[in-house]
């Protein structure tokens, strides 16, 4: 990657905070069963929360849009914010609902089962990320996910459209859209599974994801990046249809990879690199997120991401390059 820009970047991520409840066990459970597990972990989770965390931790000035619960468990969200600069002016109490939460289940391979119950997250509408328009404006990348209601989501990209920013839309948990939030993404960002459910089908549907990705950029979507675990990443644009290979890690917990992948190529946008070299620094991201048990322990720092993207560089994109 090129020199770091002098100027700090800015990001608003309108998203999710869920307190995160992990245990491994030996596989994942099938129903009714009941099996022992091991390295319980209770601390901060939620797409949007982690991304706010990760592209601070990466060097942006970072803003959370989120709405949390009255309860003892929204203390972790507010304790995390200050330990990492995180503008939390925009993040906001209700006594309506409960803080949302999150169940993790992690297999010997580090794969993951997770149930979700958003809580507070789901009383966000397209008026709270109103309240947020003058951050917006300021934003060079506007960055949301589903673990908020679509009205929100669809209303961050819009807005960030309105004023300038790059809009990222990460649709996990994976649902139907109308195509109508498509027009005001720059830069939506799936993996497989994602991919397939957001056009109706079947998560393991056998059609290529690059054919899938085109029937999405036919509805509107400018740039598709589509997330592949351990092959790297796919770009489809205009001008690109092009892979990036996967960083070779040893994995321990995959839990945090997406989120920590979109937070590195939301920042490299926002410094102005390319989609290729943003997509790359990506990858890194999420690599590094892989080789730590539990989510904020993984999103990477920026030294480590610069150094890792360096190596990279000259040993798996040389001949990119």
């Amino acid at each position: 990657m090129t020199t770091r820009p002098q100027i700090t970047p800015k990001i608003t991520i309108v998203g999710s905070f869920a307190v995160g409840l992990t245990m491994r066990a030996p596989k994942l459970p099938i129903f009714g069963e009941t099996m022992l597990g091991t390295d319980f972990d209770m601390g901060p989770g939620g797409k949007g929360s982690n991304q706010a965390v990760a592209t601070a931790r990466l060097g942006a000035a970072s803003s959370l849009v989120a709405i949390i619960g009255t309860d003892k468990l929204a203390g972790i969200a507010t304790d995390l914010y200050a330990a990492e600069g995180v503008d939390a002016s925009l993040v906001t109490t209700r006594a309506e609902r409960a803080t949302g939460v999150g169940f993790i289940i992690l297999n010997d391979k580090g794969e993951n089962f997770i149930i979700l119950d958003m809580g507070a997250n789901e009383l966000m509408n397209a008026e709270t990320v109103d309240t947020a328009e003058r951050r917006i404006a300021q934003s060079d990348v506007v960055m949301t996910v589903l673990e908020v209601p679509i009205t929100a989501a669809a209303r961050a990209m819009e807005l960030g459209r309105k004023h300038g920013a790059r809009t990222i839309l990460n649709p996990a948990p994976a649902r139907q859209l109308p195509d109508a939030i498509f027009a005001a993404v720059d830069y939506l960002t799936p993996n497989e599974s994602e991919l397939r459910i957001l056009l109706g089908l079947p998560a393991d549907d056998a059609r290529s994801s690059r054919e899938l990705a085109g029937e999405l950029r036919r509805r509107g979507v400018r740039n598709v990046v589509v997330t592949l675990g351990r092959s790297g990443a796919l770009i489809l644009t205009d001008e690109l249809d092009i892979m990036v290979p996967a960083v070779p890690v040893t994995v321990v917990d995959t839990t945090g990879a997406g989120d920590a992948f979109n937070s590195g190529f939301a920042v490299a946008l926002a410094e102005g690199r390319d989609i290729v070299e943003a997509v790359r620094f990506g990858v890194v991201c999420g690599a590094i997120a892989c080789t730590e048990l539990g989510v904020i322990p993984g999103l990477p720092q920026r030294a480590k991401a610069d150094a890792l993207y360096a190596q990279a560089m000259k040993t798996i994109w040389k001949e990119t390059t």
